[in-house]
């Protein structure tokens, strides 16, 4: 059986083990073992709490627990004893996805219990209830579980029924839950209730297609900036020119949420982020007012190095990152608080490339920002090569007439390989080629890298792992491009 005292007990004793060659020095990870979704995400008596489903034993999946971290800038974090273990017949195989909220100064978690049948249709999943008084040490309610399949309408499977987000609305809590329905395709379905432990159906919120994808997962709602934004995780969405190549996906859906009757009214989706690793998203509203999100910067259906390498653990979170919804698109920008982390600047206030290679080696940066602006209006195509040495490289590309912007890691280091039909080793966007201004910021980490393109219009987020020491960047250009204020930071946490 597993316990609280066992998972916590067995980090102390291992976690020194843990091989440190890819181990991130900005980005939250676990201090051992198998880490995803992060779960939980809350601002809760001056500090952030983010829980993540968490395998603690090995660096694989296994019976998740939930797993906590701490912090008062969302930059650096402090690992504190596991939150939750699957050990209770409601939840005995895995403490599955959900969600934080504070009621009457204690905080309560609602998560999924999992429970493994005899064949797959007889699995079930339940919505269960954990509080503490303090934050760190949790009780799991006696009235559990408090959602079961009774509860589900007609058109819900019991096995994929999960992923709880709680809000506060008015005088009632409302859970968004996502839902497998029995004709096909994911689901959202609402309920309600005004004091988290007795719930009512109300409606299936958003339902979609079987092209939309074979299951729905995390989703999350919030108001911004005069509109409702719905995010959720997709299973299985077919790949659509240059969009959802990856076996997971992510959309955020722009709308009108309708709280009367239960029915979110879309009006434009799209994909959130265009790298090769990010899932899962949770977003709060802190202290300061902000909408903050934060995902799993991994993907299903891939070897993970530090796996494979017998490093002892997998996974980490991405640098959160705050929304805006700017001319009805969601925008994504670093947290400032990053910047109190930054050294050794480099600048570079304009150079002018015509059909040529410059390199760039005090711009090396291994763990650091680099962010340039770049005018093409008479050039062709603009490339940014980094983390480079004689053998690898990781590549940044914008073509100028066809509007691609292009991330390739291929030949970034070691191979990452997944399920997929074909490798997936890059991932492009297509933005507007008639605009010739082009202004990205980029972080990189011991093994990941976080491109911001236009002020957070567009993302790409990827783990890459070199095997040799960074030594320089590369610009190289087609056509006459100017450079305008290069810069480089290294970040120390």
């Amino acid at each position: 059986m597993y316990t609280l005292e066992r998972a916590n007990n067995y980090i102390e004793k291992n976690d020194h083990q843990v091989n440190t060659e890819y181990r991130h020095k900005y980005h939250m990870m676990a201090p051992i073992g198998w880490i995803n979704d992060p779960n939980g995400f809350i601002y809760y008596k001056g500090e952030y709490h983010l829980f993540y489903q968490y395998f603690p034993y090995k660096a694989v999946w296994g019976p998740m627990h939930w797993g906590h971290a701490v912090s008062k800038d969302l930059v650096s974090w402090k690992n504190v004893p596991i939150a939750l273990a699957p050990d209770q017949e409601y939840d005995k195989d895995g403490c599955f996805s959900g969600t934080a909220i504070e009621k009457d100064g204690k905080m309560y978690l609602m998560y999924t219990g999992h429970i493994v049948g005899e064949t797959p249709e007889k699995n079930r999943q339940v919505q269960c209830l954990a509080v503490s008084s303090d934050g760190i040490v949790f009780e799991k309610v006696a009235q559990n579980p408090i959602l079961t399949e009774k509860d589900l309408p007609e058109n819900a499977k019991p096995q994929d029924f999960r992923d709880p987000k709680v809000i506060k609305k008015g005088d009632f809590y409302y859970s968004l839950i996502a839902s497998k329905a029995t004709d096909g395709g994911g689901q959202i379905l609402l309920y309600k209730s005004e004091n988290l432990l007795d719930w009512e159906y109300v409606s299936v919120m958003l339902k979609g297609t079987s092209e939309e994808g074979a299951m729905w997962e995390c989703p999350d709602i919030f108001e911004l900036d005069g509109k409702d934004v719905l995010i959720i995780s997709v299973e299985g969405l077919p790949q659509k020119d240059n969009n959802f190549v990856n076996t997971h996906s992510v959309l955020s859906f722009i709308g009108e949420m309708d709280w009367n009757n239960g029915i979110f009214h879309r009006e434009l989706v799209e994909e959130l982020d265009y790298g090769l690793d990010f899932y899962a998203p949770q977003t709060i509203e802190d202290d300061k007012n902000r909408r903050i999100m934060v995902s799993w910067m991994q993907m299903w259906g891939r070897n993970i190095p530090t796996e494979t390498k017998g490093h002892g653990w997998a996974g980490a979170m991405t640098l959160p990152r705050e929304l805006k919804l700017i001319n009805n698109r969601l925008h994504q920008k670093p947290i400032p608080e990053i910047k109190k982390y930054v050294s050794n600047y480099q600048k570079i206030e304009s150079v002018l490339l015509k059909d040529e290679v410059r390199k760039l080696d005090e711009f090396s940066c291994e763990i650091g920002i680099l962010s340039f602006e770049a005018d093409g209006t008479n050039g062709e195509k603009l490339t940014l090569i980094f983390r480079s040495n004689e053998l690898e490289k990781t590549v940044l590309s914008y073509d100028y007439c066809s509007g691609h912007l292009q991330l390739d890691r291929q030949k970034s280091g070691v191979p990452i390989i997944g399920k997929e039909k074909e490798h997936q080793y890059e991932r492009t966007i297509y933005m507007d080629s008639k605009n010739k201004q082009l202004k990205v910021e980029i972080f990189l980490d011991k093994a990941s890298i976080e491109v911001f393109v236009n002020e957070g219009e567009y993302t790409m987020t990827s783990t890459i792992y070199p095997v040799n020491k960074a030594e320089k960047v590369i610009i190289q250009a087609e056509g006459e491009i100017r450079i305008d204020n290069m810069e480089k930071w290294d970040i120390e946490v």
